[in-house]
């Protein structure tokens, strides 16, 4: 299969990259490396990405940016930076991927363990997260010609305890490999609106 991975110079892009290259031919898409850039918070870049890249198996997103503040201080401005990245973001490549998946191809995107377990400074990321699963439950009834979509939710990861272990006390982090075989079970499997948790 040919696979798009979008956020493939992340930590786990890469490992997604790595698993996936296993079996199958990978492209590889960043907001600034891969080999191609694409900004997917904004839908014209997202379908001159595909416009160029062509037709396509499977598409998978571990991309998106998040703010982390207490509630007491969000404001409007800093929720949408969640909204419009790793939601909308998202959101965008489903929209455009429809025309360019072939028959029974799939699409994987990526929420996290903070849309079932809220921790302090988090309430965009647990509002962003839900409204993932939420978006690809609702979709994988209406895509066409056998397309399938699914969501990865892995909880923090090994290889960014260095920057985000503070936030996730008590967690029991996961590599990035073993995260990556989730997103494997998705494009390699056969089945749609779930959410397979990377715990």
């Amino acid at each position: 299969m040919k696979v798009i991975v979008i956020g493939a110079t992340g930590a786990v892009g890469k490992a997604v990259v790595e698993e996936l290259g296993k079996r199958h031919e990978v492209v590889t898409v960043g907001a600034s490396g891969g080999q191609y850039q694409v900004d997917f918070a904004d839908i014209g870049s997202v379908r001159g990405l595909f416009a160029t890249v062509g037709k396509v198996d499977a598409v998978v997103v571990t991309a998106g940016v998040l703010h982390f503040a207490p509630l007491t201080s969000f404001t409007p401005e800093q929720f949408y930076v969640g909204l419009n990245s790793k939601l909308m973001g998202q959101v965008n490549v489903a929209l455009v991927a429809q025309e360019y998946l072939n028959d029974g191809g799939s699409i994987t995107l990526t929420s996290g363990i903070l849309a079932d377990e809220p921790i302090r400074q988090g309430a965009s990321a647990t509002m962003v997260n839900a409204a993932i699963e939420g978006f690809a439950r609702g979709a994988a009834i209406e895509l066409p010609r056998g397309i399938r979509i699914n969501v990865v939710s892995p909880t923090v990861l090994q290889e960014s305890m260095d920057a985000y272990g503070a936030f996730f006390i008590g967690f029991e982090p996961v590599t990035a490999s073993r995260a990556a075989l989730s997103y494997a079970r998705s494009v390699d499997g056969a089945q749609t609106g779930q959410v397979y948790r990377a715990l």
